[in-house]
């Protein structure tokens, strides 16, 4: 990047960075190539964005689980980065093999945070995985490149105590904080308890969660301190839930439904 992409892209994550820490809860729609982006961006009130990397791969045709190629996967980031002017923030999986490098490539094309799975490697691994990506970050002239380092301690449970899943998720996000990540997401079922306990021990505006039903209302989460909610591959579930409404519609005779948007 010349020195004048390095400041926007710099100025974007501080910004993203700011919203993180704003006592309202960011809210994001995740999103997964330009049609969506430009659909998301669009509705008033929308601050920032953020893709989900499930979504990214079954439109690629590819399963879940870094099986899309790490290209592809900026490519497609590339292209989101480039239909807004919003700050994006990038799901890049467990970072395919080597987070920095990737982090760093995602980073070349204008995101300016990301999520890397810590996919419950030993702690000392994972933290240092932390360290190194936001060391790229910095290097690379973003210093607030805003890390949503995930733990996937619910997520891998199992039939595990509740109470040690909550102390695993507690534990791992603290190292990753210590390490330099500036939020944590502990995606999962959780519940309002679980909620404090981990915005608590995090401090204020360092928690990312889910939003999968049951969770607390947007306020409550506010409220316990939650620095933002997202939506995962849940959002291209919506929209193809739609789609397959329609397609059910039609062939029973129907057609398009009333009040359907022209969006692009």
């Amino acid at each position: 990047m010349t020195g004048k992409d390095v400041s926007g892209v710099a100025a974007k994550a501080a910004e993203l960075l700011r919203l993180h820490r704003e006592p309202e809860l960011l809210r994001v729609v995740n999103v997964w190539d330009v049609i969506s982006a430009k659909v998301v961006a669009g509705v008033e009130g929308t601050t920032a964005l953020a893709t989900a990397s499930h979504s990214i791969a079954a439109s690629r045709g590819y399963e879940d689980g870094e099986n899309i190629p790490v290209g592809e996967m900026i490519d497609e980031v590339a292209r989101i980065v480039a239909a807004t002017e919003l700050p994006v923030t990038a799901d890049l999986e467990g970072g395919y093999g080597n987070a920095a490098e990737t982090v760093r490539r995602a980073i070349g094309v204008g995101a300016v945070g990301a999520n890397i799975e810590d996919q419950l490697k030993p702690l000392a691994e994972a933290a240092a995985q932390v360290e190194a990506i936001m060391k790229a970050a910095d290097a690379e002239g973003v210093p607030d490149f805003v890390l949503n380092a995930r733990t996937d301690a619910f997520l891998k449970a199992g039939d595990r105590d509740p109470a040690d899943v909550l102390a695993d998720a507690v534990e791992r996000g603290k190292a990753f904080l210590d390490a330099g990540a500036p939020v944590v997401f502990v995606p999962g079922v959780l519940s309002e308890g679980q909620i404090s306990t981990l915005s608590e021990a995090f401090g204020p505006q360092r928690l990312t969660v889910i939003g999968l039903p049951g969770l607390p209302s947007h306020e409550r989460l506010a409220e316990l301190g939650v620095a933002r909610i997202s939506y995962g591959p849940l959002s291209q579930r919506v929209a193809l839930t739609a789609l397959a409404e329609l397609t059910e519609s039609v062939r029973e005779g129907g057609g398009i439904p009333a009040g359907t948007r022209a969006l692009n």
